[in-house]
């Protein structure tokens, strides 16, 4: 991290020079540097990707972004205006964002999964996508998108000095303020979008939606809600209904609005705010319903609960083809909102290309199966209760697959964490049923040497609450399993642990993922058995601990409750994502 900040701080010195003398060649040719066009932005030599994301990382903590987020948690409007005006001194207009032809997407679970499948079946049909997505796994680029991949460094790099140059250059003038690390990403995003020449661009909500800085948006071509729940109480509020209108504040007038059939009080709510903006609200129907040739709709993100995702996306992605492609007179029909503004969307005939878009679609992390020679890996980023729900059926039922054709004895091991205020505790109780042998805990820290790994670093948490967390976690697992509360755990060393006579529910805390992952298969996974890869030293005890593993025909590792997490992981069993 201390290797990752003085790169960024020499690199910022030159960056600042370099600024100066070009301001100054500038002015003395007339010429006025406030301002650019995204055709003329300049692209600043010698500035390497590792700087522009160690630079974009002080974006979590500078003093003024964590001001603009203090101050306008007591007035949530102040954060659209303030995107706006972030926007201009970019460079760009919210005019600008009306040629993106934009999906615009929420929801509390499956709104990623839903515009992936969007995505896919779009670019199926020819089209040049832009994807904008949140939180990345590995490298920050994942989060923008063309034509389904993440875009490549020197790309991320040119366009990051663009934008950055911009801002920076015009902070004095507006107090010193730079815009925070979600804030500035949605920026660049639409940058990179707009000088892309992107024929759409799917963009999904960060957190929320009325007051989401992706909200500038004025005019998608067509809005959707996935599923509800409870989530970022502190910003959101604390009750379904409370979230879903927030959520429904993507809405805007006269623009189609999906959404999946909701949860408890959600629907009246999305309703009322449907009429309140007079935007027609349809509801998907269930996937089943869909009139298909072939069989049942296949898709590429395994899983129950991706089947209203799926239908969402169906929703999303025929709209946006007859309101965008077809003639006025043959587009989607212009419905007058009425007191009763919910209509049940259409049952269609997907083509030939959106069945197969459906079942090309890809979404790491999510749902996602790794096989390593003898560990086969389940990776899900549940992080709220409902998500957490469909991740155990999942796991239960993908896991029961794998053990009907395995050799011998099947160890079972949950890697977790979670982050926030959300209720760890709970989600641990939903996991007790999948009878894990092992349960490991660590922070979302992906390995305990110092690297700069500044794609991965979160500098809003700190290691002594994170690892405090764990501990928390553990404890509250040993509860779950009825083994006792083990006050004398430790970091790696876990002397005070008695071996049970059977495994099932044991538990242990390490410092990082590596750690972990390399705990957890006992060398027979030959991608972490690396030795380019760093080992800590465990003591024998622990080491002792691990003879089930050893034994075991095969292991099943379950990589749960954070998708940061499961970022961390897929960093080391996936090395090609990390390049």
């Amino acid at each position: 991290m201390m290797l990752c900040m003085s790169r960024m701080l020499r690199r910022g010195s030159a960056f600042a020079a370099r600024l100066a003398r070009r301001d100054r060649a500038l002015s003395l040719a007339g010429l006025s540097c406030r301002h650019y066009s995204t055709e003329t932005a300049p692209h600043i030599p010698g500035m390497e990707y590792q700087d522009a994301i160690c630079t974009l990382n002080t974006l979590q903590t500078n003093a003024s972004a964590l001001e603009q987020v203090r101050r306008e948690r007591s007035n949530p409007q102040l954060q659209l205006n303030a995107m706006r005006g972030f926007l201009e001194r970019a460079g760009l207009t919210v005019d600008e964002l009306d040629h993106l032809n934009i999906i615009h997407v929420t929801g509390t679970k499956g709104k990623g999964s839903t515009c992936a499948f969007t995505e896919q079946i779009l670019r199926n049909y020819g089209f040049r996508t832009g994807f904008y997505s949140s939180p990345h796994l590995v490298q920050v680029r994942e989060r923008i998108r063309i034509n389904g991949q993440p875009i490549g460094k020197d790309l991320f790099t040119k366009y990051f000095w663009q934008v950055y140059g911009r801002l920076d250059e015009t902070k004095d003038a507006h107090g010193g303020t730079m815009p925070a690390y979600f804030r500035f990403l949605t920026i660049l995003a639409f940058h990179v979008f707009l000088q892309e020449k992107v024929d759409l661009a799917v963009i999904e909500v960060g957190i929320g939606g009325a007051y989401d800085c992706t909200n500038i948006i004025r005019r998608p071509w067509v809005c959707g809600i996935s599923s509800l729940g409870i989530d970022h109480t502190q910003i959101l509020g604390d009750t379904v209904e409370k979230i879903a209108w927030q959520k429904g504040g993507i809405f805007k007038p006269g623009v189609p609005a999906f959404t999946v059939r909701q949860p408890g009080g959600a629907m009246p709510v999305l309703k009322e705010r449907a009429k309140e903006i007079r935007c027609p609200l349809w509801v998907c129907p269930q996937l089943e319903d869909y009139q298909v040739d072939c069989g049942p709709l296949q898709l590429g993100l395994a899983g129950q609960h991706q089947c209203s995702n799926a239908s969402l996306a169906l929703q999303l992605s025929h709209t946006w083809l007859q309101r965008r492609c077809l003639p006025a007179d043959h587009s989607f029909p212009v419905t007058t909102v009425e007191n009763n503004c919910t209509l049940q969307a259409p049952v269609f005939s997907p083509s030939p290309i959106i069945v197969k878009g459906l079942a090309d679609a890809k979404w790491p992390g999510r749902t996602q199966t790794l096989k390593h020679e003898e560990v086969t890996y389940f990776l899900d980023g549940a992080h709220t209760m409902r998500s957490m729900q469909a991740c155990v059926q999942w796991f239960r039922e993908t896991a029961a697959e794998h053990e009907r054709s395995a050799s011998g004895a099947v160890a079972r091991v949950l890697l977790f964490n979670a982050t926030g205020e959300r209720d760890s505790a709970a989600m641990l109780k939903l996991l007790v049923t999948c009878h894990f042998d092992f349960a490991v805990f660590c922070p979302n820290i992906t390995e305990a040497i110092a690297s700069c790994n500044a794609d991965q670093q979160n500098f809003n948490v700190s290691v002594e609450n994170m690892l405090t967390r764990c501990l928390d976690n553990e404890r509250s697992w040993r509860l779950h399993n009825r083994l006792g509360d083990n006050e004398g755990t430790q970091l790696l060393i876990q002397d005070s642990l008695p071996r049970l006579p059977e495994h099932r529910g044991d538990t242990l805390v390490f410092p990082c993922i590596l750690s972990a992952l390399q705990w957890i298969t006992q060398g027979r996974d030959s991608v972490l058995a690396d030795p380019a890869k760093s080992t800590l030293p465990v003591k024998q005890s622990v080491t002792a601990k691990a003879a089930p593993l050893r034994e075991a025909a095969e292991i099943h590792v379950l990589i749960t409750g954070s998708l940061h997490l499961v970022g961390g992981a897929l960093k080391h069993l996936d090395p090609a994502s990390s390049k």
